[in-house]
């Protein structure tokens, strides 16, 4: 049999194949884009069920879990009993298998209290039932309901108050290092400041805010039960409403960024302030901002305090990325002098390991 007749041959067999090929990449790049290159978010069935079920049986991997061998958790260990965060986190009910218990297993086990605000109780996370209807139009009501609930069981017990939501990724220690300059007792908390509806201008809520002891005193004892500082219905957005009762009894809206004028606080994903570019000039996050800001690598601050949208799948990679990768032969070993100014050294001896297979 001739070459020729080999091709006429096969050729009904490649044909098929090389057009199911090409069909299904042009599938897989249309699906890719349209998701934005997320091949997670696609929604076939399979895939779905098969994330849900990861999602759902992932369990608290905290007990097996552990820093890179090359770290020195001494003075993040100091700051954790210096400067006490109580950590609350807004979820509900659909969300403690699918969020909450993912923040629990993540970033949340580094707070000093941990506590979800829910509208059911779940005792594994825990998650505490507050009295409001559960819907995204009461946010406010559960964030006045949350802070009455934690002023009343663990004013004493912390020094700093943390709202973030069950897709938020916070870097405790870093936190901690902000916070450390700062007196509890002061009228002052901390976010990703935004400038529209209240003069001093507000934190966002996907960010995260951090208030001290005495704005929550404040915020419960004199502004949530005065209807002309605080609204008094449990409608609005929680961010601005908050911003607006503090600002009545006089906290403070605290500067957060760093030295170079960074932010600390992201109210979105980092990949959209990190690319140039990535959001035009419509997106409401321009018109939002308190502070000048510049996309790209120098957005935002070495010392990053929280991230927003963050899914399950990504609140792991976080977790991996910033708590045990580490580039060899790099690194600082960071101290505080009396007037808790950070001082950097190269790596100490007790910085270093040592590999025993090498001459």
């Amino acid at each position: 049999m001739s070459y020729v007749s080999l091709r006429r041959v096969h050729r009904p067999s490649i044909q098929p194949f090389l057009t199911g090929a090409v069909v299904g990449v042009l599938i897989t790049v249309m699906l890719f884009t349209a998701t934005s290159l997320d091949p997670a978010s696609i929604n076939f069935s399979i895939f779905s069920s098969k994330r849900e079920t990861i999602l759902r049986t992932i369990g608290d991997h905290s007990h097996h879990d552990h820093h890179h061998k090359m770290l020195n958790t001494s003075l993040s260990e100091t700051l954790y009993e210096k400067v006490r965060v109580l950590c609350w986190i807004m979820t509900g009910p659909k969300n403690h298998k699918s969020k909450a218990q993912h923040v629990k297993a993540t970033w949340g086990r580094r707070c000093n209290i941990l506590i979800f605000m829910s509208t059911e109780t779940d005792h594994s996370l825990p998650a505490v039932a507050l009295p409001v209807i559960e819907n995204r139009d009461n946010l406010w009501g559960k964030t006045k309901e949350a802070f009455k609930y934690v002023y009343e069981n663990y004013y004493e017990k912390a020094d700093w108050f943390f709202k973030g939501d069950d897709d938020t990724y916070a870097i405790m220690e870093n936190m901690r290092y902000m916070l450390n300059d700062y007196n509890s007792s002061d009228p002052i908390y901390f976010g990703f400041r935004m400038k529209p509806y209240v003069s001093q201008g507000y934190m966002s809520g996907g960010g995260g805010y951090v208030l001290s002891k005495e704005s929550v005193k404040r915020f419960v004892t004199e502004a949530i039960p005065n209807p002309e500082k605080c609204k008094s219905d449990n409608t609005g957005a929680e961010d601005v409403e908050i911003g607006r009762c503090l600002e009545a009894v006089g906290v403070k809206a605290g500067d957060s960024r760093d030295t170079e004028g960074r932010s600390r606080f992201l109210p979105l994903f980092l990949t959209d302030l990190l690319i140039p570019g990535a959001m035009d000039s419509s997106h409401w996050f321009w018109q939002y901002t308190y502070y000048p800001f510049e996309a790209g690598l120098e957005c935002c601050s070495d010392n990053l305090i929280t991230i927003h949208y963050v899914g399950p799948y990504n609140l792991y990679l976080l977790e991996y990325l910033i708590y045990h990768v580490q580039p060899f032969g790099i690194g600082y070993s960071p101290t505080l002098t009396s007037d808790n100014k950070t001082v950097y050294h190269n790596l100490t001896e007790q910085n270093k390991t040592v590999d025993k297979h090498k001459p």
